[in-house]
C-alpha cells in the first residue's frame, strides 16, 4: 500500500511537546471521526452501507453516546441492527447443519458460525478510519525523520513516544527503511522510550516515597502526575494527566 505524505499534522503534533506526538494525533483523529459519525456524511450511501456492515465498537459507542445526539445515535444503531438481524436469521438456519455432513462429506462443528459472530462483534468503522489515518502519519513521521534535518532535531529533543506507537513506528520502518537508516531509526526509537520511561520511573518512585511521613515536607518535584505519565508511556494515552490537559 502506498501512503501520501501529510506533514503539517505531524509537525503540529511534535510542536505540542506532549508525552507522545502520535498519541496526540490519535486523540485528535478519534474525536473528529466520532463526531463525523453522527454528522451529515453518515447519510451518504457508501458510508451508511459500511456502517451497517461493520458496526461500531463499545469504546466508540460510548463516545458517541457522550455527544448527546441520541436520535442520530439511535438511527445509526437501528440501521446496523437491522442488517445484523438478517445475518442472524441466516446463521440460525445454518446452525441446523452442526454435527451433520456438509458439502464434500465434511462434518460441521459450527466453527464458521462462531467466527462470523465474532467478526460481527469486533468490527468498528471508527477504528478502521483512525487506523487508516495513523498509518499515513506513521509513514510521514518516518519520511520526515529520513529527509528533514529540522524534524530529526525536533524529534531528538522531544519526550519520545509511548511503547505502542514506538512498536508501530518500527513496524512501518521495516517496510520503509533499510540498512543504516533502519538501524539508526530503531536505536533512536528505543533510546527515546528508555530515556523517557527511566525519567518517569524515577518520578514515580519519588511519588510513592512521598507517602512516607519522613518525606512529607520535601518537594514533589515532577512526581505529582508520574503515575499517569508512566501508564501512558507504557500503554499509550489512556489516562488524562495534568500534562496532557495543559497541551489539549
Amino acid at each position: 500500500m502506498q501512503y501520501h505524505l501529510d506533514t503539517i499534522p505531524v509537525w503540529e503534533a511534535m510542536e505540542q511537546e506532549s508525552g507522545c506526538p502520535l498519541c496526540y494525533l490519535y486523540r485528535k483523529i478519534e474525536a473528529e471521526e466520532v463526531e463525523r459519525s453522527l454528522g451529515g456524511s453518515v447519510m451518504e450511501p457508501d458510508t451508511r452501507i459500511k456502517v451497517n456492515e461493520t458496526g461500531i465498537c463499545a469504546k466508540h459507542h460510548q463516545q458517541l453516546f457522550m455527544l448527546q445526539n441520541r436520535l442520530g445515535h439511535a438511527l445509526l444503531t437501528d440501521s446496523h441492527t437491522k442488517e445484523l438481524l438478517k445475518k442472524l436469521d441466516k446463521w440460525e438456519k445454518q446452525a441446523d447443519s452442526i454435527g451433520g455432513r456438509g458439502l464434500f462429506g465434511k462434518s460441521s462443528n459450527g466453527q464458521e458460525l462462531v467466527e462470523a459472530l465474532q467478526k460481527a462483534s469486533d468490527g468498528c468503522v471508527v477504528c478502521e478510519a483512525i487506523d487508516s489515518h495513523m498509518k499515513r502519519y506513521l509513514f510521514t513521521f518516518i519520511h520526515l525523520w529520513k529527509t528533514d534535518k529540522a524534524f530529526r532535531a525536533k524529534w531528538e529533543s522531544s519526550k519520545g513516544v509511548c511503547m505502542p506507537h514506538g512498536a508501530a513506528l518500527l513496524t512501518m520502518a521495516q517496510r520503509e527503511l533499510s540498512g543504516d537508516n533502519l538501524k539508526q531509526f530503531t536505536k533512536s526509537i528505543l533510546h527515546s522510550i528508555r530515556e523517557s520511561l527511566s525519567a518517569d520511573e524515577k518520578d514515580l518512585e519519588w511519588f510513592t516515597l512521598k507517602f512516607d511521613y519522613r518525606n512529607q515536607a520535601k518537594p514533589w518535584g515532577n512526581s505529582r502526575n508520574a503515575l499517569e505519565r508512566t501508564i501512558n508511556r507504557l500503554r499509550g494515552l489512556c489516562i488524562q494527566s495534568k500534562e496532557d490537559s495543559s497541551n489539549s
